[in-house]
């Protein structure tokens, strides 16, 4: 039994239950268990996470900072980003940006030529799908031109799927007139590191320089914490944005040139962090805020374009991109979680001071504890990419538009961050899933997974008054003695800057010792939660609890086969509620989503939207872990299966591909469990299914029956509270009655 079930002794079933939500993993197979600890850290990452009420909000970073400055200079993230320096004026609040001259007057090269750089790590997109060999076989394919060549580096996979690439070396090609030759060789290295890159860079724009170049960085991405290019050679180490920073810095000292464009053939990595640290080093950034399907862009595209139009600036070839990216998809039935933009990357920087502008007004508003939960609640409901659940890991990256819209309420300046967020955004593509996408997301910790993503948080932040924003949601649950080992002068340089991104990383050692209770004594009842006479199952928040709750959602339970385990059959949005009142209720009406052999699954909420709500469940394909992906429409109720997707894994690396299913694929599908007598959290499996045709999804009444029902209540600050379980009973006629 382990720490998070020490509390289940001490009263009803639904604290057992409660250590269920805790924590986010991918799949259950034999080692599920395990993997749930070790790969996520969270035996290890929170313990204490008591009273720290609003009296004491003005113990974070700003606040401090003015008390011990007297109102000098912020000086942000100098040595973090060497490309960037920003400073916030403590009497005006105002940023200031400075960023590193390239000068662009480095050798131009060829006259009327396009060389893109592609930085290709083929990691097991391309050992096992042979992803990477498609696209060099789509560059090649490219109408043949003079004034177009791809310089491709090859690596990071333990298998390439062509004899032109040898995967125990770094090699490099030049693609052109439909032809591929290699034009030099390096001993393998790790891709994930900035030396590999910067290599690669100053070689390439000193061999090849020309009129028009860009990069492409090819692999899995996983957004602002985790970077990209993750090499499978070399335990998955990625390119942090400080380290690509670095890269880029080395090759613009080399080259005295920017690029034309930087992007980014990866998932997750169209995000404001990112566009700053590009800033420096290019004019336009393409990036999705979304996971990209496997086959990614498409490079036949891009050549026969660029052949026909080789004076194409970066934003019009910026477009085909986009539009060809989109076509891919479509054509692969593949399109609904598209998303790809082009980024004016010269707008940034007013895109920045607008934005600290609007965070200084988010951060002061959340000193009212009212503001800040309005607040929360409606980050928590905007648009985020990559999952974000407890069975497919959380990637926290968060739709920059959805943010300022959430806190326009509350926060004045938002119609000017909003503004030049779409000045800087100036095309994108989006498929049905994301009809709503800004074209950039930002980090928000929709789940932290440990102090060290907020320590690398920290270094990339856009903004002070935001990254304090942030801090007061961890830091506002902790005790004073939490915080009596922290001095606040670590933030502040002798003459009374801060420079955060140099403060010491154990600053944020406090969320180490946290851990979710499922007891928040934050949420507090005027009538606490009971069947009532009606037969309804619900409760009234008093003033105090919707000040500090962010969201409801229940969660229902059945007994599995043996009569002993219980089984988690997942979350369901049929809950009612009124957050002026604080009064919710359930709405459930005993449907649950099933396979054709009659088993229920247990269904997450990736996102709700006005039409439909997207499920994940997890399950075994082949006996490999991954989770289902399911569609189901308000209007009628109907199921449509979009295929399986691994999610995050534990080095945050995004998949990339959604599998389709085919008949004669074998789904077993996943429980969270518990035994109802030891209390010994177990993963459980169901039985195997075989897919015959197209895999249909039933929506039906549960089967005759016993079930239990519970409401889970989240706090802003990372917490939640789980209501005592109701039994309910489905009889023959389909009537279900709570006790």
């Amino acid at each position: 039994m382990n720490k998070h079930m020490s509390k289940i002794m001490k009263k009803s079933l639904a604290v057992i239950l409660a250590s269920f939500l805790a924590f986010s993993c991918v799949g259950c197979g034999d080692d599920w268990d395990d993997d749930y600890d070790d790969d996520y850290g969270y035996e290890d990452e929170y313990d204490d996470y008591d009273e720290y009420g609003d009296e004491d909000y003005d113990d974070d970073y700003y606040d401090d900072y003015e008390e011990e400055s007297g109102g000098s200079s912020i000086t942000s993230s100098a040595s973090a980003i060497k490309g960037t320096q920003m400073s916030v004026a403590g009497s005006t609040g105002e940023l200031s940006i400075e960023r590193t001259v390239v000068s662009n007057t480095g050798d131009i090269g060829d006259e009327g030529v396009w060389t893109i750089f592609v930085y290709l790590c083929g990691t097991d997109l391309e050992s096992d799908g042979g992803m990477g060999t498609d696209d060099l076989d789509e560059m090649m394919g490219a109408s043949p031109s003079d004034n177009v060549r791809f310089v491709v580096e090859t690596g990071g996979t333990d298998g390439w799927n062509t004899d032109e690439v040898d995967d125990s070396k770094l090699q490099r090609f030049v693609v052109q007139n439909g032809d591929i030759e290699m034009v030099d060789e390096q001993s393998l290295a790790n891709m994930g590191v900035t030396s590999t890159l910067s290599d690669f860079l100053v070689w390439g724009t000193s061999e090849y320089a020309s009129e028009h170049m860009g990069l492409v960085m090819w692999n899995h991405g996983g957004g602002s914490i985790t970077g990209v290019c993750f090499d499978e050679m070399y335990d998955s180490d990625s390119i942090d944005l400080m380290e690509m920073d670095s890269a880029l810095s080395e090759c613009a000292k080399s080259s005295n040139r920017r690029f034309d464009f930087i992007g980014f053939d990866a998932c997750l990595m169209g995000t404001v962090e990112v566009a700053n640290v590009l800033a420096t080093y290019a004019d336009y950034m393409y990036g999705s805020e979304e996971t990209e399907p496997g086959s990614g862009w498409d490079y036949k595209a891009i050549g026969s374009y660029l052949a026909k139009n080789p004076e194409a600036g970066g934003a019009d070839l910026g477009k085909e991109v986009c539009d060809s990216f989109l076509a891919a998809c479509e054509a692969q039935n593949d399109d609904d979680l598209t998303t790809l933009a082009v980024i004016d990357l010269s707008k940034m920087d007013n895109l920045l001071t607008s934005f600290n502008g609007f965070a200084k007004n988010m951060y002061e508003a959340g000193q009212d504890s009212a503001n800040i939960a309005e607040m929360v609640r409606g980050i928590k409901s905007a648009d985020n990419y990559g999952g974000n659940n407890k069975t497919e890991g959380y990637t926290n990256m968060v739709d920059m538009g959805g943010i300022i819209e959430a806190c326009s309420t509350y926060a004045d300046g938002a119609e000017a961050a909003q503004k030049a967020l779409s000045d800087t955004v100036v095309y994108q593509v989006t498929g049905s899933a994301h009809p709503d996408a800004s074209g950039l997301s930002m980090y928000y910790p929709l789940s932290i997974q440990g102090s060290n993503e907020l320590s690398i948080f920290e270094k990339i932040s856009v903004s002070p008054y935001y990254l304090s924003f942030v801090d007061r949601q961890n830091k506002t649950g902790a005790t004073d003695e939490d915080f009596d080992d922290y001095d606040d002068e670590q933030f502040f340089e002798d003459d009374g800057d801060w420079e955060y991104g140099t403060s010491d990383d154990s600053y944020w050692d406090y969320l180490d010792d946290y851990e979710q209770t499922g007891e928040s004594s934050y949420i507090t009842f005027t009538n606490e939660p009971e069947v009532e006479d009606d037969g309804t199952f619900g409760f009234k928040l008093d003033q105090n609890g919707i000040n500090n709750a962010s969201g409801v959602i229940a969660l229902v339970y059945t007994y599995a086969d043996d009569g002993n385990d219980i089984l988690e059959l997942g979350e369901t949005t049929d809950v009612v509620g009124d957050w002026n009142t604080g009064e919710f209720s359930d709405n459930f009406d005993g449907y649950w989503l099933s396979l054709p052999d009659g088993q229920n699954i247990a269904t997450y909420v990736v996102e709700e939207t006005e039409d439909y709500v997207v499920y994940t469940s997890p399950i075994l394909l082949n006996d490999e872990e991954t989770n289902l992906r399911l569609k189901q429409y308000f209007s009628d109720g109907s199921v449509e299966v979009e295929g399986a997707w691994d999610g995050i894994d534990e080095d945050g690396v995004a998949s990339r591909e959604i599998i389709k299913l085919k008949k004669g694929d074998v789904i077993t599908p996943c429980y969270y469990a518990f035994d109802a007598d030891t209390y010994e959290e177990s993963e459980y499996a169901g039985a195997e299914y075989t897919v015959t045709g197209t895999l249909k999804i039933e929506y039906d009444i549960m089967d005759v029956g016993d079930y239990l029902y519970s409401f889970c209540i989240d706090d802003i600050y990372g917490d939640y509270y789980m209501t005592d379980y109701v039994v309910f009973s489905i009889d023959e006629d389909g009537n279900i009655t709570f006790e």
